[in-house]
C-alpha cells in the first residue's frame, strides 16, 4: 500500500500538543504518527487521504493559541517505520508493578507484570498517558475467568495485561492490518497467543458477540461515541467498559451517551489532559479486588 506523509508544524510545539493533534486527526484514516522537533509526521494511505477533510478538521482544532501548518509528501515505498523497528524504545514503567519493554531489554527481578512489546506501525507501547491509565486500572482488576474485548488493539498490550490479570479469553481487533500482525507477534512473544483471538476489522465484528465482562477501548472520542452502542450490546449483566483516548473536556459527552445506553460512571481519572472512564451496566458484579 502507498502512503502520504503529512508533515505538521505546531507552534508552540510540545509533546502534549503533538499528542492532542494525533488524537484529533486519528479518525481521518491516519495509521501512524511520529513526533518531530517542530511537530508531527503522520502517515495515511494515499487512497484514503482527503486534504479538504483535513483542512476542515484543523479549523475546529480544540486548543486555542496553537497554530498548525502542514505539507503533503509521498512516503517512500520502503518500510517508513524501519528506524523505529530497528531502534526500539526505552523501557516504560507504570506504577511499581508494570514494565513494558522490547526484546533488547532485560527486566530486573521483582517486576510483577513483565510485558514484552516489539512494536511495528502500531500505537501502544505504554508511553502514552491513555495506555498507562488503562494498564493501571487493569492491574487493580480481578479478571479471573472473565471474557474481554480489546477494541483497537494496536500492539496488543492491553490484551496481554488482561490475560495476566486472569482473563480466560480476549477478542482483540483493529482496522490496521499491521496492528493485527504486530499483536499476533507480541502475543507469541509473551507466550499467551492461545488466550487471545485477533481479527482485522472494526466494531462490526462484535455483531452476535455477547456475555462479555469487560470491553477495553483506547480510541479517539468520535469512534468511541459511534461504537459505544455496539460495546453495550456485547456486555453480560454487570459488564464494564473501560474507555480512554480522549481529552478531559470530552468526558462529559461520553458519560451522557453512556447514560442513555443504561451505563453509569464508576470511575473517572485524568493524566496530562487525557481522560479515562470506567462505565458499568446495571446489576454489576464486583471486579475490583
Amino acid at each position: 500500500m502507498k502512503y502520504n506523509e503529512i508533515i505538521f508544524e505546531i507552534r508552540p510545539m510540545s509533546n502534549d500538543n503533538g499528542d492532542i493533534l494525533s488524537a484529533w486527526i486519528a479518525d481521518l484514516g491516519f495509521e501512524s504518527f511520529v513526533n518531530t522537533e517542530k511537530g508531527l509526521k503522520a502517515y495515511i494511505p494515499r487512497n484514503v487521504f482527503d486534504e479538504a477533510v483535513l483542512r476542515d478538521c484543523l479549523l475546529s482544532y480544540p486548543i486555542s493559541g496553537v497554530e498548525i501548518t502542514y505539507k503533503v509528501a509521498e512516503a517512500p515505498d520502503e518500510n517508513w517505520n524501519q528506524t523505529w523497528e530497528k531502534e526500539g524504545f526505552k523501557p516504560i514503567t507504570v506504577g511499581d508493578e508494570i514494565m513494558v519493554h522490547d526484546s533488547r531489554y532485560q527486566v530486573p527481578e521483582g517486576v510483577r507484570y513483565d510485558i514484552l512489546i516489539n512494536p511495528r506501525l502500531a500505537f501502544g507501547t505504554g508511553s502514552h498517558e491513555t495506555t498507562r491509565m488503562i494498564l493501571r486500572a487493569l492491574a487493580g482488576m480481578d479478571l479471573s475467568g472473565r471474557r474481554v474485548v480489546d477494541a483497537g488493539t494496536g500492539t496488543g498490550i492491553l490484551s496481554i495485561m488482561a490475560v495476566m490479570r486472569g482473563a480466560s479469553h480476549v477478542l482483540a481487533y483493529d482496522i490496521d492490518e499491521w496492528s493485527v500482525e504486530n499483536t499476533l507477534e507480541n502475543l507469541k512473544a509473551n507466550g499467551i497467543e492461545g488466550c487471545v483471538s485477533v481479527k482485522h476489522g472494526d466494531a462490526t465484528l462484535l455483531e452476535g458477540v455477547s456475555e462479555i465482562d469487560l470491553v477495553l477501548a483506547n480510541i479517539n472520542r468520535n469512534i468511541l461515541l459511534s461504537d459505544l452502542p455496539r460495546f453495550r450490546k456485547t456486555l453480560a449483566s454487570g459488564g464494564r467498559i473501560l474507555l480512554s483516548g480522549f481529552l478531559n473536556e470530552d468526558a462529559d459527552s461520553l458519560v451522557d451517551a453512556a447514560r442513555k445506553l443504561g451505563l453509569h460512571k464508576v470511575l473517572e481519572s485524568e493524566e496530562a489532559g487525557w481522560a479515562m472512564l470506567l462505565l458499568e451496566a446495571d446489576a454489576a458484579s464486583r471486579m475490583y479486588v
